[in-house]
């Protein structure tokens, strides 16, 4: 099997004791490992994958917290690197009623975006590894250009990578640059992954089946839609496959999209299945794999804690059509 990298940040992600639909109602937060990054790599190592983090963390409590935490979870955090020039960046979150989030960061700039092109010189791919990676770090600073070295080497070595964008609009001045650099840094994914309410900020398009015809003028050939509650839908170059979403009573869906990614990647990595390759059923099993292990992460607070190992997912196996039994 190949190996699954994921380049960006870690932060620390401070949720709220007790429900408000917005910050300022507040009173008191409990300390969690975050980053959507981080998180995926997490996700996917707990189901058993061998799993690297690439990125930057304050030499601070907080980044020594997130790299023991983040090992501790199984993920290889040999290019995970510290600095003393910034701190770790945090990033403050209110869950309403439903489990939604609003967030409030301080990094400006924080340790992840420090991240230089020389600190991940050494990353090497195959053709059978795989690498995700969001927008939150393609602002202007070191680590957007570290990230784009790493992906013309990823695609250089035809490793598959996923580009999850992310979208948090309050760490852009301009939101027009923030949509014009997503869609610039497509041209490096062989998969985009969208939720639902980021096609059109992305796109310009209300249809999904507009949508993806933007995504493809960019060379992408594969596009996943996620659906929160209702399911996901992949938008291959030789199919079309959509799984529903386990029913849940949600809490707080931090870090949901990010486990649907990092089981995802996993469950073509343990099949050894290519996007360009996979037939309609094994890639709606793979959504509905990914689906389940999201579903979960959103009755409980937190990310990484939250994300289920294989041995989780598999209890419910039995109660979900479209997977086998066994993995």
């Amino acid at each position: 099997m190949g190996k699954i990298y994921t380049i960006g940040e870690a932060l620390i992600d401070f949720i709220p004791v007790q429900t408000a639909a917005n910050l300022s109602a507040v009173d008191a937060f409990q300390k969690r490992p975050g980053g959507a990054p981080a998180n995926v790599a997490v996700a996917a190592a707990k189901l058993g994958a061998e799993a690297y983090f690439i990125g930057m963390v304050g030499d601070d409590p907080f980044g020594h917290f997130l790299k023991d935490t983040i090992q501790n979870y199984g993920v290889n955090t040999r290019y995970l690197k510290t600095t003393k020039k910034a701190k770790t960046a945090l990033a403050f979150v209110s869950l309403a009623e439903d489990g939604q989030r609003d967030f409030s960061f301080y990094r400006n700039p924080s340790a992840d975006l420090l991240l230089d092109k020389r600190d991940v010189e050494e990353v090497e791919f195959t053709s059978e590894d795989y690498i995700s990676f969001g927008s939150v770090d393609l602002v202007e600073y070191p680590v957007k250009y570290a990230t784009e070295y790493l992906l013309q080497k990823a695609k250089a070595a035809n490793a598959t990578i996923l580009f999850d964008p992310n979208i948090r609009k309050d760490l852009w001045d301009d939101l027009e640059e923030c949509r014009q650099t997503v869609l610039s840094f497509m041209k490096y994914a062989n998969i985009v992954k969208m939720a639902d309410d980021e096609v059109e900020f992305i796109t310009g398009k209300t249809s999904v089946k507009e949508a993806i015809e933007v995504v493809k003028q960019y060379g992408v050939e594969h596009v996943i839609v996620t659906y929160g509650p209702e399911g996901s839908d992949a938008y291959l170059k030789h199919c079309h496959s959509h799984a529903d979403a386990r029913k849940v009573d949600p809490i707080d869906t931090t870090g949901a999209g990010d486990t649907f990614v990092g089981a995802l990647l996993y469950y073509l990595d343990h099949h050894k299945q290519k996007p360009d390759h996979i037939s309609p059923e094994m890639m709606k099993e793979g959504l509905c794999f990914a689906n389940h292990a999201a579903a979960i992460v959103t009755t409980k607070k937190g990310a990484m804690n939250a994300a289920p190992t294989l041995e989780e997912l598999q209890k419910y196996y039995r109660r979900i059509p479209c997977l086998k039994e066994q993995i």
